[in-house]
């Protein structure tokens, strides 16, 4: 069986030096083409993709591992002739904050045994800013720093809601609408921890206000499923078929209550 959490960990030493040889904004901002998913990708993003790419080379290469893998700047690529595996890698969540140097991205890896969100069996989110590690394997639990996570579910009247995916007039767009929901905003800038902050009841629900991607969400969903904690997309169908590629889908919502989703979900859709 392919220890996956060693490889994930092994990428996290590799994101560490790259982010060592690019210190200052200079090195990191700027753009150098444009991802698979249509956002720009600047020099630490394209930097990331590459060192990650590197490590499940070689694994394919010295090990025999086939996979699909699914990666935000990179798009898609087969390793082997008919892989049922796929990695889904999102090398810097939170690239704003990566290339502005400030301390909260990560870097989220999921793992698949078929191409929609109910086939990923492993996931992996390691906060750039903290060391905190969170982890989830389908049946397992989830966890934090090996710990695991549960004793503190999210409050069902939201005090903290977390919005990703944003710009200014998004959320003057929406921040009257949601008020009577929820108490406070939290805009932190990585949706991969957002998530993972609900699964540890720091926050109480989370808002992306535009389209997120497979590679955004999949590793940090499975923690939140592993908790019985629900997330829908806004606008997409089941979120059980989302499928594991490079598209904007859906906005995503997730929080304690699926009466509390769809109340969210229903703001932000319209």
């Amino acid at each position: 069986m392919t220890p996956w959490l060693e490889v994930c960990r092994g990428a996290v030493e590799d994101l560490h030096e790259v982010f060592a040889s690019m210190p200052t904004r200079v090195e990191r901002e700027p753009v150098v083409g444009d991802g698979a998913g249509g956002d720009e990708t600047t020099a630490v993003d394209a930097a990331a993709e590459a060192a990650i790419l590197t490590r499940l080379e070689r694994l394919h290469a010295d090990e025999g591992i086939d996979f699909h893998l699914v990666s935000e700047e990179l798009g898609e690529r087969l390793y082997g002739m008919s892989p049922t595996t796929r990695v889904v890698v999102d090398p810097i969540d939170g690239s704003l904050n990566a290339k502005r140097l400030i301390p909260f991205f990560s870097v989220s890896i999921a793992v698949a045994e078929g191409a929609t969100m109910k086939d990923v069996f492993f996931g992996f989110v390691h906060d750039f800013g903290t060391g905190e590690e969170w982890t989830a394997t389908r049946g397992e639990g989830a966890f934090l720093n090996g710990e695991p996570l549960g004793a503190l579910r999210p409050k069902e009247r939201i005090e903290v809601l977390a919005l990703e995916a944003t710009v200014a007039v998004s959320v003057a767009e929406k921040a009257v609408a949601f008020a009577p929901l929820a108490k406070r905003l939290r805009i932190m800038g990585s949706l991969a921890l957002s998530l993972c902050y609900l699964a540890a009841g720091r926050v109480d629900a989370v808002c992306s206000l535009k389209e997120a991607r497979a590679v955004d969400i999949a590793a940090a969903q499975l923690l939140l499923r592993e908790l019985d904690i629900p997330i829908v997309f806004a606008d997409a169908g089941p979120f059980d078929a989302g499928p594991l590629d490079p598209a904007p889908r859906s906005p995503v919502i997730a929080a304690g209550s699926q009466q509390l989703c769809e109340q969210l979900a229903h703001i932000v859709a319209t």
